[in-house]
């Protein structure tokens, strides 16, 4: 069996994700039978069908109660991979969960109402997925039973959401006109649906590619704190792209001290090499004096592959707070483990995310929902990379008064 995939499930409101989460769960057997059986006495059983949408009421009972269900992570498998959804309510938690998740969403799945069309969510979304560079897209047309199955119908939703995707950018891999309700199209093929000869959705999911390997990247380790472990400082984190090597030479920004790697710890031995996503701690052959200038927020890089060093950025930003943002208004910028203060200096291009209207050229706010141009200038210097090169150098948040009020992403 292959690896983990993990996707994230968006959709406007009522366009029936909860529905189509349980159906998966419930078609691919990944809820414990007492569980389902549950499901089922809770349901309205008249047409014979379960009320899927319980199986996430059901699973947020567990996540108030931290039994089994991770808080954003819901888990089932196929005879091909395991899969876990990155499931978020709304824009707000799916920008969050996107943005300072320690994994970015290898694909997206993204619901539409059959009846209703697209409407505001699916548009704000998908503006999202084009903003966190998400390639991979499925797109689900679900309650085709109450629009009688019509091809028509079905042909006429398609070229809408295709035509807006490619606005930002974006290309569905397969279109897919689904009843998660009723089981149509989801795990098998349904004859209701006979005039569509493409993959159910499980068989979609199971053509989506794993992201490529992190560990050729760069080389990006954040330092998470620095501690005293048996009279050695020892520099813990986790390595955010490429491969750390001991006896290697690094740089780390934005200080720009030099050091060689000594020993590369993990509990209960030492490692000679950590690839990206692994959690170490560090043991430095300090000739220089490197580890005087070291705190939390450096960054071990290759030297001969330096990160952008600055004090002043220009990024794309989602705002998500009801409290708009002011020109020269004081933030919190965070990104990877670094946090500094920084001062609005100039919002541009600001844009209505769902129509793409542009709203101002050169703006003196930045309400909800809303995007722009930033330009940040930080009281002290940062290690960051284009989005694209370096994801957890690329993507950041901003933070007023401990609360995260905006995402965004540097190019």
């Amino acid at each position: 069996m292959e690896e983990n995939l993990k996707f994230v499930a968006v959709g406007h409101v009522d366009h029936g994700k909860s529905t189509l989460i349980g159906r998966l769960l419930y078609d691919t057997n990944s809820l414990p039978p007492d569980k389902m059986e549950e499901v089922r006495q809770h349901s309205d059983m008249e047409d014979g069908v379960p009320e899927f949408a319980f199986v996430m009421d059901h699973l947020e009972e567990e996540r108030r109660n931290r039994v089994t269900i991770d808080t954003a992570q819901i888990f089932f498998k196929t005879a091909k991979r395991d899969y876990t959804i990155i499931d978020a309510p709304g824009h707000k938690q799916f920008l969050k969960n996107m943005i300072t998740g320690s994994t970015l969403a290898e694909a997206a799945l993204l619901l539409v109402d059959a009846e209703e069309g697209l409407r505001e969510q699916t548009h704000r979304h998908s503006y999202i997925l084009s903003l966190l560079g998400v390639k991979q897209l499925i797109v689900v047309i679900n309650k085709m039973d109450l629009v009688g199955y019509s091809q028509e119908r079905f042909d006429e939703v398609a070229l809408a959401i295709k035509t807006r995707l490619a606005e930002f950018d974006l290309e569905p891999m397969v279109i897919i006109p689904i009843s998660a309700r009723l089981g149509d199209n989801v795990a098998g093929k349904s004859g209701k649906l006979s005039w569509y000869d493409g993959p159910t959705l499980l068989e979609g999911l199971d053509m989506l590619e794993p992201a490529p390997s992190l560990d050729a990247k760069a080389l990006r380790y954040p330092l998470q704190d620095i501690y005293d472990i048996d009279n050695e400082k020892v520099l813990v984190g986790r390595v955010a792209s490429g491969t750390l090597k001991s006896g290697q030479d690094v740089i780390f920004h934005p200080s720009g001290k030099s050091a060689t790697i000594g020993s590369i710890k993990i509990l209960g031995g030492t490692l000679d090499a950590a690839v990206a996503g692994r959690s170490i701690g560090v043991v430095l052959k300090d000739g220089n004096g490197a580890m005087k200038a070291l705190k939390r927020g450096e960054v071990a890089c290759d030297v001969d592959s330096s990160p952008n060093v600055t004090n002043t950025l220009v990024a794309i930003v989602f705002w998500m707070s009801g409290e708009p943002l002011k020109k020269g208004d004081t933030l919190d910028f965070k990104c990877a483990t670094q946090q500094v203060r920084c001062k609005v200096k100039k919002i541009t291009d600001r844009l209505n995310s769902s129509s793409l209207e542009l709203i101002a050229g050169d703006a003196d706010e930045l309400r909800e929902t809303e995007v722009a141009h930033l330009t940040l200038k930080l009281d002290g210097y940062v290690c960051t990379d284009p989005f694209e090169i370096v994801e957890e150098t690329g993507r950041f948040v901003l933070m007023r008064d401990n609360d995260t009020v905006a995402g965004g992403v540097l190019h």
